[in-house]
């Protein structure tokens, strides 16, 4: 793909996050970018009533972009990208588990059912104060995951960090029964088929504003 943000010029691609999976889809882009933690905890955070996934989801990223933007370090950038992922399950919106019995109960609960993984992402052009918000949609379908596989990677802690208590792509390669329809990168934290156009293409504008799936 060569280095598609030689394209950009608009200096330094700043991504508000210290995800190793968002900064590793970037980079296999040939998106050089630096990673800045926008210090902000969604752990701690929850939708009000009558706010829909989609619009929290947006919502945490344009905060964490924001957030990525006004720090120090990102003076000299030219765009930040802040990202936010979630599972949907029976309608309610499902973070990152907090213990290893909330894990459990993600994984349990997923096990043999499908789920939907909504990630929403902020840009904002440090120079113009244009903006582009958006959010990804994907639906994933997982088959049965026996007792003694789900204790031995609740026990493993991989879950920990993670929506809906896992990875894509390292479940998969554990052999995990997981298919799904949508943008695979989107799954992991970041839609690269949306991203990588728009980072290439220049800056954001404020006409990008609002464009959902």
């Amino acid at each position: 793909m060569g280095n598609p943000s030689a394209q950009f010029g608009l200096g330094t691609i700043v991504l508000a996050s210290t995800s190793p999976r968002r900064r590793s889809l970037l980079s296999d882009a040939g998106i050089a970018h630096v990673a800045l933690s926008p210090g902000v905890d969604d752990g701690e955070l929850r939708p009000s009533a009558g706010v829909s996934p989609e619009a929290w989801v947006m919502a945490l990223a344009h905060l964490k972009a924001r957030a990525g933007a006004d720090h120090p370090e990102a003076a000299e950038a030219g765009v930040v990208v802040g990202a936010d992922t979630v599972c949907v399950f029976e309608g309610s919106i499902v973070g990152q588990p907090a213990d290893e019995a909330e894990a459990r109960a993600m994984i349990s609960a997923m096990s043999g059912a499908r789920h939907e993984v909504l990630t929403g992402v902020a840009m904002l052009d440090i120079g113009t104060g244009a903006r582009s918000v958006f959010f990804d949609r994907a639906v994933v379908d997982v088959g049965e995951i026996g007792e003694a596989v789900i204790e031995t990677y609740v026990a493993s802690g991989e879950w920990r960090g993670k929506a809906g208590g896992y990875n894509l792509l390292d479940r998969v390669n554990a052999g995990w029964p997981i298919t799904w329809a949508g943008d695979a990168t989107s799954i992991m934290g970041l839609p690269m088929d949306r991203v990588v156009p728009m980072l290439t293409r220049g800056a954001p504008r404020s006409s990008d504003l609002g464009d959902p799936v």
